[in-house]
């Protein structure tokens, strides 16, 4: 794919005491697609939220600018969680449970549309390719994969925040915060982490694949 790359990085844990389901799962990741401009690389994991952890941080390259910003817009990161339980958990109908969260620094005129929660969990349920009102998955059109899934939940949240005197940064700052989780029915991950990075890179907004942004001229 143009403008993509594997996944790279520090190798996953290979713990012999790990589930094999588990370690598969892991290894799976490093098979995602990802586009070239948003950096997957691993981070520590929570210990106490299943027996088994695992956890990816995203973020997306900011080109360096000289100018100096009156409004936040720009910074897009997040973070994907694995957590794996092998006895089962009854509230993930499994035993993969993932666990997503993504921040973007987002332009006041998008971040005060009354309509942007309902649009930003789009982005997630279009990427994991769960239709309308169902929490099942049945298509992921960057792989032909589908991220085979059930038991979706999540909130999306929009905040402002000013700043006032000596304070490094923009004037107002606008953010989007989405959390969700959803339980895996396969050990293959990869499509996951795909669908997971397609949502970063569109609200951070990102053009397509193989597509360069042109920049305004002065």
């Amino acid at each position: 794919m143009i403008g993509s790359h594997t996944t790279g990085g520090e190798n996953p844990p290979n713990r012999s005491g790990d589930p094999a389901d588990f370690s598969l799962a892991v290894e799976s990741l490093q098979a995602a697609t990802v586009r070239s401009d948003i950096e997957v690389s691993p981070i520590r994991p929570p210990q106490r939220l299943a027996p088994y952890s695992y956890a990816l941080g995203a973020e997306v390259a900011v080109p360096e600018t000289d100018d100096i910003p009156t409004d936040s817009s720009g910074s897009a990161f997040g973070r994907l969680i694995v957590l794996y339980d092998p006895e089962g958990h009854e509230a993930w109908n499994g035993t993969i449970r993932l666990v997503a969260y993504i921040q973007v620094d987002m332009e006041a005129d998008l971040a005060t549309d009354p309509m942007l929660p309902e649009v930003a969990w789009s982005w997630l349920t279009d990427a994991l390719g769960v239709p309308e009102g169902e929490n099942s998955s049945s298509a992921h059109e960057s792989t032909g994969q589908a991220p085979v899934l059930t038991a979706l939940g999540g909130t999306v949240t929009s905040t402002t925040s000013v700043r006032y005197g000596d304070i490094a940064g923009p004037p107002r700052a606008h953010q989007l915060e989405l959390r969700a989780s959803w339980t895996a029915l396969e050990v293959s991950l990869n499509p996951h982490l795909e669908a997971f990075c397609d949502v970063l890179a569109t609200a951070a907004g990102l053009p397509p694949t193989g597509i360069t942004a042109l920049k305004p001229t002065d």
